[in-house]
C-alpha cells in the first residue's frame, strides 16, 4: 500500500477486511474453489451403492450410472488442471515482467 507504514496484511485498519476474507477463504475449497459439486457426486455414490447392495437398484444400473459420475469427476479434474495451468501460467508472466523490469533499473 503506496504512502503507507503497513502492508495489506499488517495494516491495523484492515484487521476487519482480512477476518472477512479468510473466514469467506476458510469455506470454500482448496485455493479458492467449490467443491460442492464433488461432495454431491461422493454422497451420490455411497447411496448408489447402498441401493445397489440392498437390491433397490440391479448391478447394471448402478453400474452406468457410476461409469457416469466417473466421466463427470474427471471432467471436473480436467478443468481443475487446466485452471490451475492457466494460474500458474499469469503469475510467471507477472514475475517474469517484474524481472525484466529490474534487470532495466539495474542497468
Amino acid at each position: 500500500m503506496r504512502g503507507e507504514g503497513y502492508c495489506y496484511a499488517h495494516h491495523p485498519d484492515l484487521e476487519d477486511k482480512r477476518r472477512a476474507a479468510c473466514r469467506k477463504g476458510g469455506k470454500r475449497g482448496g485455493r479458492g474453489r467449490p467443491n460442492g459439486g464433488i461432495r454431491d457426486v461422493k454422497s451420490w455414490l455411497l447411496k448408489l451403492a447402498s441401493d445397489v447392495e440392498e437390491g433397490r437398484l440391479e448391478a447394471k444400473d448402478g453400474a452406468v450410472v457410476s461409469q457416469i459420475l466417473n466421466v463427470f469427476l474427471r471432467g471436473v479434474e480436467v478443468e481443475r488442471k487446466t485452471k490451475e495451468a492457466e494460474e500458474l501460467e499469469e503469475r510467471l508472466e507477472a514475475l517474469e515482467g517484474v524481472l525484466k523490469n529490474r534487470g532495466r533499473k539495474a542497468g
